[in-house]
């Protein structure tokens, strides 16, 4: 470099004091400082438990902000840029869902020991889920209010697909939302009883069969009873 001296791009230029830019911008300090030490463990799997809860609420607050900025963007008439967030969104949850398989790969009488210092500790209690059904209603308020503005029904929206583009594919999204949900409950169900068994009581005094009935719980009913009334009227149209 022409009058300067050149720059060394191995030294770290951003404030902090981890020896990397790298370090201290994702601030790794603070990051692994997060996890129980190895003098701290009922059971080594400690870490597998920690790290596969505490990054599914890192995917899970990347979620949750997407489908809030979504709503504002929908409520905005912004629907394209709502739904890369949206996309986005959906991905995030099926990343949770995914890292779902590190918690078989514990043993089922081991992970009794770890039990037992989770405390009252329950994924009811999940901030990342937790804010997203708050999210979820106001998402399902704002396409509605989208449709209602074009004076289109539900079974409008898919038989006119092809005319109103934009709202038939923010339909979509939100169902591929919540359907991603749907199968994060259905996976967390088995995974709970492959692990402690499905007829017993979990940490927070819940039955764990409780959780095989949410699997059928939805946000948008309406979106998935379309489907019902789509079929019955291509049937009602095949007999006239």
């Amino acid at each position: 470099m022409t009058g300067s001296e050149a720059e060394d791009f191995s030294q770290p230029i951003l404030p902090g004091e981890a020896p990397s830019d790298y370090e201290r911008y994702l601030r790794t300090d603070d990051l692994l400082e997060l996890q129980k030490t190895s003098a701290e463990w009922v059971h080594r799997d400690e870490l597998l438990f920690q790290v596969t809860h505490q990054s599914s609420e890192l995917w899970l607050k990347l979620c949750w902000t997407d489908a809030d900025e979504a709503a504002r963007l929908i409520e905005e008439r912004e629907v394209e840029a709502a739904l890369r967030l949206l996309h986005r969104a959906a991905l995030c949850i099926r990343f949770v869902t995914q890292q779902l398989d590190m918690l078989e790969r514990m043993d089922p009488w081991e992970y009794q020991e770890i039990r037992k210092v989770l405390g009252h500790g329950s994924g009811f209690d999940s901030p990342g889920w937790r804010e997203l059904r708050r999210v979820v209603p106001r998402l399902g308020q704002a396409f509605h209010a989208l449709r209602r503005e074009a004076a289109l029904s539900i079974e409008d929206v898919y038989v006119r697909g092809r005319e109103r583009e934009s709202l038939y594919q923010l339909a979509e999204a939100l169902i591929e939302l919540d359907e991603q949900a749907q199968l994060w409950r259905m996976r967390h169900f088995q995974v709970v009883a492959r692990v402690i068994g499905d007829k017993v009581v979990g940490t927070q005094g819940t039955p764990v069969e409780l959780l095989g009935r949410l699997i059928s719980k939805t946000s948008y009913p309406e979106l998935w009873e379309v489907r019902n009334e789509l079929t019955a009227l291509s049937k009602a149209e095949a007999e006239a």
